[in-house]
């Protein structure tokens, strides 16, 4: 670690994030780990626990980044082990296979982030196309799809299959050449082998890979010597039957700013998209994402709560149960619907499909065959009763409106009404199947 002892690194990070984080988030957190080694420009970090080792980096590793580069400029990212796992099993993955801190040494890009493998990406409809074809990248000898285009919005795991075929590739053959890096990168490299008259080393390293990866291919339109210089890239590549994966935010043929030239090769082999995350999938990301942190036990209804109301994208869906993870860890305050709702008030309401209690009464209505002043009357049939407590359920659900505030819309009703009508559509749910098919199609319904 160049001129700079490993310890002298930790302690000047330590002092640093002591003065700007507050003493029960540094004593928490930063106290509990250690500066482990630096390999390969990788600052590794040594952690009581995956959960521990999981929310200092993800939280704290910019702050730290910034901190440990004062020393040791040429460190590019933080990764970390658990303290009580086996030497021999610190640098695998929970599949068993070995894993190495980087992509290709002496190449230019970013180093692949070891979470980020196949293991540990939650399939659905949405993605497995996208996933598919990643998975063939990864596991054939020659080049089926060439380039394989991976385009959705931001969060919805285009760089997760990415670098999972990179680690995939690595594994079977860790003499292959890889470069990954976004398209910004692409042209910071280019712009300085200009300005150096280094061009020919430049072309030379890029169209010598046997893996090019290039995310957010948008960056560049508009940018056209930086356009010229990828089409020549690409076309070398694909002379040489070597693999090109690239991601961006929207389809080859929808880029503004691209070159028609450059859009009918980004459009030559796959173009895959992955749409927005269901239900289930986002219930699944939540659940994987569990057995991973292994941290404490979290009520079902509580992951399914999240998953119907983060549906933006897959990072604010990880990112929400973190909260809620670290909070319960912070403070020892066991895991309900009722915290999560607390912590994560102001991401529900930017999350907030701007669903009003009105259209959930007018689509219950609807459904149950009743008439829309049921919902505000006070009668008391069952045939009226039970679907009114159905819609002031949805409305605790999936809105960010307060008891008092959704009794109000039921024809002035007491929040402790709407309290006993959550409570009942809970039980009945789970006893009631036909129930909860109801409820969920009711849901489904007013999300899209």
């Amino acid at each position: 670690a160049g001129s700079f002892l490993v310890t002298e690194i930790w302690g000047h990070v330590k002092e640093s994030l002591s003065r700007i984080l507050e003493a029960d988030d540094f004593n928490n957190w930063i106290a509990q780990v250690d500066l482990k080694t630096i390999d390969g420009g990788i600052l590794v970090l040594e952690a009581p626990t995956k959960f521990c080792g999981e929310w200092v980096t993800r939280t704290y590793g910019d702050q730290i980044l910034r901190s440990v580069r004062q020393l040791e400029p040429t460190i590019v990212d933080i990764d970390f082990v658990v303290r009580r796992a086996p030497a021999d099993d610190r640098d695998r993955f929970r599949s068993g296979q070995l894993i190495r801190p980087s992509t290709s040494p002496g190449l230019p890009g970013t180093p692949l982030i070891k979470r980020f493998t196949f293991s540990e990406f939650v399939v659905g409809k949405s993605n497995a196309v996208a996933h598919a074809a990643a998975v063939r990248v990864a596991q054939e000898d020659r080049t089926t799809f060439n380039p394989v285009f991976l385009y959705g919005k931001v969060g919805m795991g285009k760089t997760h299959l990415m670098h999972a075929i990179g680690w995939a590739l690595k594994v079977r053959d860790p003499d292959l050449k890889i470069i990954y890096l976004s398209a910004e990168q692409f042209m910071h490299q280019f712009i300085k082998a200009l300005r150096t008259q280094s061009i020919m080393d430049f072309k030379e390293v890029f169209r010598s890979v046997n893996l090019l990866m290039v995310d957010d291919v948008q960056f560049v339109s508009g940018k056209e010597s930086t356009q010229d210089e990828f089409f020549h890239t690409f076309n070398a590549l694909v002379e040489q039957n070597r693999q090109i994966v690239i991601s961006g935010d929207r389809s080859p043929s929808d880029l503004d700013g691209m070159e028609e030239r450059m859009r009918s090769r980004l459009g030559w082999g796959l173009v895959a998209d992955i749409h927005a995350t269901d239900y289930e999938l986002r219930l699944g990301i939540l659940q994987s994402k569990l057995d991973l942190a292994g941290g404490p036990e979290v009520p079902s209804r509580v992951l399914e709560f999240l998953a119907h109301r983060i549906t933006s994208n897959v990072r604010e869906l990880e990112g929400a149960l973190n909260r809620v993870l670290a909070y319960s860890n912070l403070v020892g305050r066991a895991i309900t619907l009722e915290m999560a709702q607390e912590v994560l008030r102001d991401l529900l309401r930017a999350n907030d499909r701007r669903i009003t209690i009105e259209d959930i009464q007018k689509r219950v209505a609807e459904h149950y065959n009743i008439r829309l002043a049921d919902m505000h009357s006070p009668r008391r049939a069952r045939s009226v009763a039970r679907p009114r407590q159905v819609a002031m359920y949805l409305a605790k659900q999936l809105t960010t409106r307060s008891l008092p505030e959704i009794g109000r819309k039921f024809g002035g009703r007491d929040h402790t009404t709407v309290m006993h009508a959550v409570r009942r559509i809970d039980e009945l749910i789970a006893a009631d199947s036909a129930l909860s098919e109801d409820i969920d199609l009711l849901r489904r319904m007013l999300e899209t």
